[in-house]
């Protein structure tokens, strides 16, 4: 499924106040304060990131690419996995403190949040990859061609019904716009290592 499709077939949990189609990418463009978060140490809940999702079965995988040329406070774009409002995942790139960090929050009622510093991929296309078996979705990374490394490995329920794709996230600015560059579904990883 290319990005125009998703486009076209997906449904959004949030509609963005603009996504199109330009030479091939999507931008998106994120409205001030959207955001994916429920309650763990800044107690509130947030549900308004802007997702753009599709079925994803059992045993299958998803990545999304896109530009990282987004460097404000909690700027954020990546895929998206949601099983209801109270269980997903996100996982891509985030700008916290001033530097893009890599990393995924796992939220099965209460989110959590794990981080690494990435500050050389800025500039770059960052490729993203969840992979669902069994009873788990393994999250890697990249940028450009280089080797996927793994982010996360998170506790997903094999029986879920699932829906994947894209998303971006503005929590404290307005004007983000993420450009998208493709989206594909694929076979699951064959293995963890």
């Amino acid at each position: 499924m290319s990005l125009t499709d998703l486009l076209r077939d997906g449904t959004w949990t949030t509609p963005p106040p603009s996504a199109v189609v330009v030479d091939d990418e999507l931008h998106v463009t994120a409205a001030e304060g959207s955001d994916a978060w429920r309650h763990t140490s800044y107690g509130f809940v947030h549900d308004t990131e802007h997702a753009l999702l599709e079925p994803l079965p059992a045993a299958g995988a998803v990545e999304v690419s896109f530009r990282l040329d987004y460097t404000e406070q909690f700027d954020q774009a990546g895929l998206f996995l949601r099983v209801s409002p109270t269980e997903w995942v996100k996982a891509g790139v985030e700008v916290s403190d001033g530097v893009a960090q890599v990393g995924a929050v796992v939220t099965h009622g209460t989110s959590d949040w794990s981080v690494a510093p990435v500050p050389e991929w800025v500039g770059r296309q960052v490729t993203v990859r969840a992979s669902r078996s069994g009873d788990a979705v393994t999250v890697r990374a990249r940028v450009d061609d280089e080797p996927f490394r793994l982010v996360r490995v998170a506790h997903l329920d094999p029986g879920a019904t699932v829906t994947a794709g894209l998303f971006c996230c503005a929590p404290t600015r307005d004007g983000l716009t993420v450009r998208f560059t493709d989206y594909r579904r694929t076979e699951p990883d064959a293995g963890l290592h």
